[in-house]
Formats: structure tokens, C-alpha cells, sequence
């Protein structure tokens, strides 16, 4: 059985992923619609991604006794200034989700449950992965400079990024957290 705070510390890490796929839904619309369909490929992928990490919260709370919750969620931000400016505020944002997946880790060990600790495990080093890719992107955003023909070039790099990564969700069994 799932202590109390820790039900509660889970639940906040649902909301937090649930919310994560909206702020990258409302980011790829911008690509899309300011002529980045790679990067807009590349945030729909990620929108998949944040909500597999809810589900499988949601299906981990619940098959150990706890109950799931499904909040409201607060409309994200639909305007952006640029390309780079999307994807610092990615960063921005991958960095305080690790920083409550560290928290989140912390109630468990806390309250003794070192199983939920093992279960977190894996988003902490996801998370390592995320903020890594993104400094790659940045990086990348700002050697290809804000000529359009850099842009233009980066934009296919993220085609080919979103299908890898499309391919990597498929076999890891991505799918399968919502079954």
C-alpha cells in the first residue's frame, strides 16, 4: 500500500507531466504555424512522450493501492519570439521537472518506500536525457545562427530527431502505458 504522501507527491507529478504535454502541444502549433514543420514534428513527439510519463504515473499509483487523479489544468502559453526562444523555455521547463522528479524521489525515500524510489529511478535518468538534448538543440539553434538558411537546415535535422525518436517510443512499448 502507497502512504498518503506519497499518493499526494505522485498526483502532483501527474499534473505536472499532464501539463508538460500541453506546454509542447502549444509549442508545436507554433512551429507549425511559423514555418518550422521539423521542430513542430519533433514538440508533437515530445507532447507523446510527457503524456506516456503521466499514464504510466497514473497506472503505477493505482495498481499500488493509491488513486490516481485527473486535475484541471491551466491553459499553456500559445506565443513565442522565435525558434530559440521556444526551446530555452523547453529547457526552462525540463529543468524544474527535474527538480520535482528529485523531489517527488525525495517523499519516497523519505517515507521508507523504496519501491516507488526504484520506480522514480527511471524518470530521474530520463530526465538527465531530456535536459542533454535540448542543450544539443540550443547548441545547434545557435551554431546554425538566425540566418534562414541555418534555420531552414536545423529545421530538417529535427525531422530526422523526431522520427528516431517516434521509432524509439514505438519500441520501447510507448503505446503500451496506456493499455
Amino acid at each position: 500500500m502507497i502512504t498518503e504522501n506519497i499518493e499526494k507527491a505522485i498526483n502532483e507529478q501527474i499534473k505536472r507531466e499532464e501539463h508538460s504535454s500541453r506546454i509542447y502541444l502549444a509549442m508545436a502549433s507554433w512551429a507549425e504555424r511559423n514555418g518550422f514543420p521539423g521542430a513542430a514534428g519533433w514538440l508533437y513527439v515530445q507532447t507523446e512522450e510527457e503524456r506516456i510519463h503521466m499514464l504510466k504515473l497514473v497506472h503505477y499509483l493505482n495498481d499500488r493501492g493509491g488513486m490516481a487523479i485527473i486535475p484541471a489544468l491551466d491553459a499553456p502559453t500559445s506565443k513565442f519570439q522565435s525558434l530559440v526562444d521556444v526551446f530555452q523555455q523547453v529547457l526552462k521547463h525540463e529543468e524544474y521537472i527535474s527538480a520535482s522528479i528529485n523531489e517527488l524521489y525525495a517523499v519516497c525515500i523519505g517515507e521508507k518506500d523504496f519501491t516507488s524510489a526504484n520506480y522514480i529511478q527511471w524518470y530521474i535518468t530520463e530526465q538527465i536525457e531530456e535536459e542533454k538534448t535540448i542543450r544539443n538543440i540550443l547548441d545547434q539553434i545557435n551554431l546554425a545562427g538566425p540566418e534562414k538558411g541555418g534555420l531552414f537546415m536545423m529545421d530538417k535535422e529535427f525531422t530526422t530527431m523526431a522520427t528516431a525518436k517516434r521509432a524509439a517510443l514505438a519500441q520501447s512499448g510507448g503505446a503500451n502505458a496506456i493499455a
